[in-house]
Formats: structure tokens, C-alpha cells, sequence
């Protein structure tokens, strides 16, 4: 693993504090939590920083209640008998494997860095054929994804917590040298797989917050991935309404583009003239239009997309949708 020099901060204020000496001193850095994600790409020299902040020991990220969950709140945690909403708890226990998701964190599910078949292999796989524009190394390498192009990155954000929350109206609260600032989940993923979300220099999200009516909603998560134990999702699709209440109902989806996102325009197609026993098909075959996977993770991109249809389907179900 490449050196790097590992901060502990102890508080909210000497975390900030950090960040902003290493931003004034021109200095690089991470943030980690879990470390599940950052420290494999580091061993492979995925764009490793001189220094790595901790959040580990501000109490604050670790803070759990009913409505609120810090961002180092290990996944083996987020269960029903800890007070968790059942999809929150749902979708955590489909996340990797047991032992992963006793290091894992909330926060560092939210954040994932964005994934591609072409970026995310050693250096030396890297090297031997050609950068990408996601890791160009200086290069200007345009995308092996889709080429001759070097101004957007396509790479796929595969978090699975993010759709769920997303579906339950779900406010994250961010910590950066400026100050804080809470926004809807909604708004924090940007369409780059480069830039990825809307975090400023020196930002960390220290908690996400639930509405107080989150717990009237009924959820499902349905999710497509190589091996059921382990593999991020290649497709994901949530589901949630109150129940007999087809107004409330939002879908989410997840591992398909860049950012996870809400279907908003598709629920409300159907919402109003839902007929039982025939809109369900209707409405996850617009699910399945709406999404734009590329071939840049392990399953191809067609099949990713028509399987969609399948989990949208089987998620409506299952909250007793008809």
C-alpha cells in the first residue's frame, strides 16, 4: 500500500480543522470511515492521497437513534431489533458479506466512489492497457467506455443504502471547514462518475436523517448482482408507499448510471389511472426504458437493463401493490 499519513480527530471541529491546514498547504487527503472501499483501492493504486482523515472517533458519526444514523454506523448494525427501519434493514443485509459488514459504515456506502470494469484493476492491469479518463495519470486518456471523448466519466455508482433512503425522503448533513449545511439525498449525487457527489473541499457527511413520517412507508429492495454473498449490485430497484395509498408510492433505483435516482416521472404516469393487475407491468417496463446502464461493469449493459423490469415488479409486489 502506498504511505499516507493517518489523522485521528477526536471532534467535529478538529476534523474541519485538519482539513482546512491540508487544503491551505496544498496538500491532497480522503476521508474514511470503514475503510471497506478506500483502503483496497489504495492497495491497488487507485488514486491514493498523502493523507487519510478518520472519522472513527468523533462521537457525532457514530450517534444512532430512531431518525438519525451517523455515518460510522457499522451495516451488521442497521437492523430491525436496533430500531432501524425494516428496508433501511433490508437493504444493509444484502450488502456484501457478513464480515464486511461488520467494518463497513453507512457513510461509506453513501459515498462510494463510482466503479468501472476499466478503473477499478491493479496498476499494472491499468497500465498495460492504456489510462482512462477517470484515471488518466496526466495522460488526457479518453474513456474506454464510450470512446473519443474525455469530458465525462460513466462510471457506475453501485451503493445500495442510497435508493432506500432516497425512497423514504432521507436528508444528509454535511461538515466542511465552511460550516455545515443538510440537503435531501436527492440532491447530493452529481452525474459525473469523476466528481460524483456534492461534497466541497474538505466536506464530510456526518449523518443521514429520516422524515418523522419514514416509518409509515412500506419498503422492498430488490437487487441483481454475480454472487449473492459478496457482489456489489449490477441493478437495483426499491419500492416504498404507504400502504393503499398509491399517491405516496416512489421508486428508486440504484447501479445503473452514475448516480442513484428517484423515477418520479414514471410513478406519476401511472399513479393516477392505476388499474390492479395490469399498471404493474406497464410501469416497470417504463422503469426499465428510463435507466441507461453502459458495459462497464460485470454483466452487459442490455441485460442489466431488462432485469429491471423483473426487480420493479417483484419489489411493487411485495409491498402489496396490485
Amino acid at each position: 500500500m502506498p504511505p499516507f499519513i493517518l489523522h485521528h480527530p477526536v471532534s467535529i471541529a478538529e476534523a474541519t480543522q485538519i482539513a482546512s491546514e491540508l487544503i491551505e498547504s496544498g496538500e491532497d487527503f480522503d476521508w474514511v470511515a470503514g475503510g471497506t472501499d478506500v483502503l483496497p483501492n489504495y492497495k491497488w493504486r487507485i488514486n491514493p492521497k498523502p493523507h487519510v482523515i478518520s472519522l472513527a472517533k468523533i462521537p457525532e458519526a457514530n450517534h444512532v437513534t430512531q431518525y438519525e444514523i451517523g455515518c460510522m454506523t457499522k451495516l451488521s448494525s442497521l437492523t430491525e431489533e436496533n430500531g432501524v427501519h425494516p428496508l433501511i434493514a433490508e437493504a444493509a443485509s444484502k450488502i456484501a458479506s457478513s464480515l464486511i459488514r461488520k467494518s463497513a459504515t453507512v457513510g461509506g456506502n453513501l459515498c462510494l466512489d463510482t466503479r468501472c470494469f476499466w478503473y477499478n484493476q491493479s496498476e499494472d492491469w491499468r497500465r498495460s492497457i492504456d489510462w482512462c479518463h477517470k484515471a488518466d495519470c496526466g495522460t488526457g486518456a479518453d474513456c474506454r467506455v464510450i470512446p473519443n471523448q474525455n469530458t465525462l466519466c460513466v462510471a457506475t455508482y453501485q451503493g445500495d443504502l442510497a435508493p432506500n433512503f432516497m425512497a423514504l425522503g432521507a436528508t444528509v448533513t454535511l461538515i466542511g471547514p465552511q460550516g455545515d449545511r443538510t440537503i435531501p439525498l436527492t440532491e447530493f449525487y452529481q452525474l459525473d462518475g469523476m466528481k460524483k457527489n456534492v461534497l466541497q473541499p474538505g466536506e464530510f457527511m456526518l449523518k443521514v436523517t429520516l422524515p418523522q413520517d419514514a416509518y409509515e412507508y412500506d419498503g422492498s429492495y430488490q437487487k441483481l448482482r454475480l454472487r449473492e454473498s459478496w457482489d456489489f449490485p449490477e441493478a437495483g430497484i426499491t419500492a416504498v408507499w404507504k400502504k393503499g395509498d398509491y399517491s405516496s408510492l416512489k421508486i428508486a433505483s440504484t447501479a445503473l448510471e452514475s448516480i442513484p435516482k428517484i423515477h418520479g416521472e414514471q410513478v406519476d404516469e401511472f399513479v393516477e389511472k392505476w388499474e390492479k393487475g395490469s399498471t404493474i407491468p406497464l410501469l416497470s417496463e417504463a422503469i426499465r426504458r428510463s435507466v441507461k446502464p453502459v458495459n462497464n461493469t460485470a454483466l452487459p449493459p442490455n441485460y442489466r437493463r431488462s432485469v429491471v423490469r423483473v426487480l420493479a415488479k417483484r419489489a411493487l409486489k411485495n409491498i402489496g401493490c396490485e
